[in-house]
C-alpha cells in the first residue's frame, strides 16, 4: 500500500487533505493574487499559540487545490508587508509562488498522477495551498519511460530520487558549471560512473588539464600523458602544425605558404621514394592536410634544395627561418610525443585505437592528462583529438559512440573570438552542432560560463548549474537556457555543496538536486599528480634532483668513442635513410669539418679534395 508523506519527509498530515470543507486550522494558505506566471498566497508565519511553524520556505514546492487538478508552484520569496513582528498576535505573511504546471489524477484506478508543463486552469482567489504530496512530486519529475540514471535526490525531499534521461543528456550534449570548490569534478565523476553503467557501448575521452580524473576512474580508464602519448606530427593539419612550430605566436604568412607547398612533396617522397618533386593532380592528390606519413628529414631536404635554387633568392630568409623552426621543434624533448623516430611509420591505426579505446578491453575511458604538456602545443593537440573524434564517429556510420569531455572548457572555446585557437574552436563547434547525428557527444565543464563561447553553451541542451557567485556567469546561464525561470536561478549564488539546478532535455522539468556522495578515494584530485604518491606527513626532504630531471626532460649525454661515430650519429639524425659505412675510419668531408670546427689534420688524415 502506497504511503503518502510530506515533501519534507514526514508522514502525511491532515493539512494535505484536499477536502474543500476542511477547517481553517488545516489550511496552509489561500491564493490572494494571481497572474499568468505567478501567484501570491496569504498565510501566517506562526500558529494561534504564537509558535513559529516554518511551514513556508524558499525553494519548496507547493500545490494549490483546484478540485480536479492541482497547480504546482515553487516558492521563491516570502515576506511580511509591514516588515514588523508582532508577538501579541499571529503574523500574516505573503508567499510568492511561481506557477510551474499542474498535476491530474490518473483516469484509471491505481494509476499514477500525471504532470503537465504549463497552466490550463489558473488558481482562483481563495484557492487552498498545501504541501505537495510525495507522489505528486514524483509525477513532476517523472521521465515518462525514458532510460534514466539516478544521480542523487531532490533537495526538497531526499526520499525522492533525482533521475536524468541519460540518452537525451548525451545525445544533445550537456554542461556542468559552477565556481571552484562546489564539487564540480566530483559531480562529473559520478555522472561518468552512472553513464558507463547504463551505456557500456560508450567511449569517453577526457581532456584533463589538472590530471585528476584518472585516479577517480581507475577501474574504467587508461591514462595518456606526454610520456605515453604517440601523436605523430603528420596527423596534424597545416594550421595545427604551424601552431606548434610558431609556439602560439602569430605565424609568418610566407613561411606558412612554403610549408603548404613542401609538405605534400615530402608526403609524396615517403609514398614514392623515386618520385622526386613530381606531384599528382586530381582527386588522389596529396595536400598539407592529408593524414599521410612523411619524414622531417625529407621536408628539411626540400628546404635546402629550395635555398640552393637561384630563382629562390627572395625566399631564402623565410626558408632559413622555417628550417630553423622545424629543426628546433623536432629536437625539443618536450615534443617527443610528436617527433619520436618510430612515429615516422604509418601508425594511425595504433594511435587512434589507443586514444579512443577501439577495442576498449574493459577500459572505455581515456584520461588525456595535459598538466605536463607544453602550453604552446595544448591547443593544437586538443584540435587534433576533437577532429579525430568527430571523424571517427562519422566514418563508423554511428556504430562508435564517443563522448568528448572538456574540463576547463573556457580555455579552448573563449567567448572572445580573437582569443584561443581557431581550429580547436571549429572542431568542438562541429561536434556541438552536428555530432549528435553521428554518435559524437560533447560534455562541457567550466567554472566561468561567462568566458565560454555562448554558441557552444547554447548547444548543450542539459545543464547542471552549481553555485555561481559571479553575476556575469549567472546572466549567461539565464540567457542560454530558455527553459529555466528567473526565480529558479535566483538560488544559484546560495546553493550548498554538491547541489545543482538541472534543466533541459535530460530532465522532465527544472530540478534542484543534491548529487550522491562519493567515496573519498573516488573524488577527483584526492590523489595528487606528483607520481600519485600521497604527501609525506613527516615533512621529508624534496628530491630536487628528480624534479630538475623532469623539468629538463632530456636524456643524459652519451660521449661518442670516435669522431667517426659522431659523424654517423649526426647524419643518421638528419637522414633516417642513412646507412653507416662498412669501412671504419672514413675520411671526414669539408662539411663535417666545418660543422664540428675541426681541421682534417686533427685526425691525421688527408682531405678528400687534395
Amino acid at each position: 500500500m502506497f504511503v503518502e508523506r510530506e515533501a519534507s519527509g514526514g508522514e502525511t498530515t491532515s493539512q494535505e487533505r484536499r477536502d474543500a470543507g476542511q477547517s481553517d486550522k488545516r489550511i496552509l494558505g489561500n491564493v490572494v493574487r494571481c497572474d499568468g506566471a505567478r501567484a501570491t498566497i496569504a498565510a501566517f508565519a506562526d500558529d494561534a499559540e504564537g509558535a513559529v511553524t516554518a511551514q513556508w520556505k524558499v525553494g519548496r514546492m507547493i500545490s494549490i487545490n483546484l478540485g480536479s487538478t492541482r497547480t504546482v508552484g515553487l516558492v521563491y520569496a516570502i515576506g511580511k508587508s509591514d516588515l514588523a513582528w508582532n508577538a501579541e498576535s499571529q503574523n500574516p505573511i505573503e508567499v510568492s509562488v511561481e506557477l510551474i504546471g499542474e498535476v491530474r489524477d490518473a483516469t484509471e484506478p491505481g494509476g499514477k498522477p500525471v504532470f503537465d508543463r504549463g497552466i490550463t486552469n489558473y488558481p482562483h482567489i481563495g484557492a487552498i495551498a498545501h504541501y505537495i504530496r510525495n507522489r505528486d512530486l514524483q509525477a513532476v519529475y517523472d521521465l515518462a519511460g525514458r532510460r534514466s540514471i539516478t544521480v542523487g535526490s531532490l533537495s526538497q525531499d531526499e526520499a525522492v530520487d533525482a533521475n536524468i534521461a541519460i540518452d537525451d543528456t548525451l545525445a544533445r550534449h550537456f554542461a556542468v558549471v559552477g565556481t571552484t570548490g562546489v564539487g564540480k569534478s566530483t559531480a562529473v565523476s559520478l555522472l561518468l560512473r552512472k553513464t558507463l553503467a547504463a551505456r557500456p557501448d560508450l567511449r569517453v575521452l577526457i581532456l584533463d588539464p589538472h590530471n585528476e580524473f584518472a585516479a577517480s576512474l581507475s577501474e574504467h580508464c587508461v591514462r595518456v600523458d606526454t610520456a605515453s602519448l604517440d601523436l605523430p606530427f603528420w596527423l596534424f593539419r597545416l594550421e595545427e602544425f604551424t601552431e606548434v612550430l610558431f609556439r602560439g605566436r602569430e605565424a609568418v604568412p610566407e613561411e606558412v605558404d612554403l610549408l603548404r607547398d613542401l609538405i605534400p612533396v615530402a608526403k609524396n617522397l615517403y609514398r614514392n621514394p623515386n618520385a622526386g618533386m613530381f606531384l599528382k593532380r586530381g582527386v588522389d592528390a596529396l595536400t598539407a592536410d592529408t593524414p599521410v606519413p612523411y619524414r622531417i628529414a625529407d621536408l628539411v631536404r626540400q628546404i635546402d634544395e629550395r635555398i640552393g635554387m637561384l630563382e629562390s633568392k627572395n625566399d631564402r630568409p623565410a626558408l632559413k627561418a622555417l628550417k630553423t623552426r622545424i629543426e628546433q621543434a623536432s629536437a625539443d624533448p618536450r615534443y617527443r610525443f610528436m617527433f619520436n623516430s618510430r612515429l615516422i611509420e604509418d601508425t594511425i591505426h595504433e594511435t587512434i585505437g589507443n586514444i579512443f579505446r577501439v577495442p576498449h578491453h574493459g577500459r572505455p575511458v581515456t584520461c588525456f592528462e595535459m598538466a605536463g604538456m607544453p602550453s604552446e602545443v595544448v591547443n593544437s593537440v586538443c584540435s587534433v583529438l576533437a577532429r579525430l573524434a568527430f571523424d571517427l564517429a562519422l566514418w563508423s556510420s554511428g556504430r562508435l559512440k564517443l563522448l568528448l569531455l572538456c574540463e576547463e572548457a573556457h580555455r579552448y572555446m573563449p567567448a572572445d573570438s580573437k582569443l584561443g585557437f581557431a581550429p580547436t574552436r571549429h572542431a568542438l563547434s562541429r561536434i556541438a552542432k552536428e555530432g549528435r547525428k553521428y554518435g559524437c557527444y560533447l560534455g562541457i565543464v567550466t567554472q566561468r560560463p561567462g568566458e565560454l563561447d555562448p554558441t557552444i553553451l547554447s548547444q548543450c541542451s542539459t545543464v547542471f548549474a552549481m553555485r555561481l557567485a559571479n553575476e556575469q556567469d549567472q546572466a549567461i546561464i539565464r540567457s542560454a537556457i530558455a527553459d529555466s525561470s528567473a526565480s529558479t536561478l535566483s538560488f544559484l549564488s546560495s546553493m550548498g555543496q554538491r547541489e545543482a539546478i538541472a534543466f533541459g532535455e535530460g530532465v522532465a522539468t527544472t530540478m534542484r538536486l543534491k548529487f550522491e556522495k562519493l567515496d573519498p578515494a573516488l573524488i577527483p584530485g584526492s590523489v595528487k599528480y606528483a607520481g600519485d604518491v600521497p604527501a609525506d606527513p613527516s615533512g621529508g626532504d624534496v628530491d630536487l634532483a628528480a624534479i630538475v630531471g623532469r623539468l629538463r626532460n632530456a636524456p643524459k649525454p652519451q660521449p661518442a668513442t670516435t669522431f667517426t661515430e659522431m659523424a654517423d650519429t649526426d647524419r643518421q639524425a638528419g637522414d633516417p635513410g642513412y646507412r653507416k659505412p662498412a669501412a671504419p675510419g672514413i675520411q671526414p668531408s669539408d662539411d663535417f669539418d666545418l660543422r664540428y670546427g675541426l681541421k682534417p689534420a686533427t685526425f691525421g688524415m688527408r682531405p678528400q679534395n687534395e
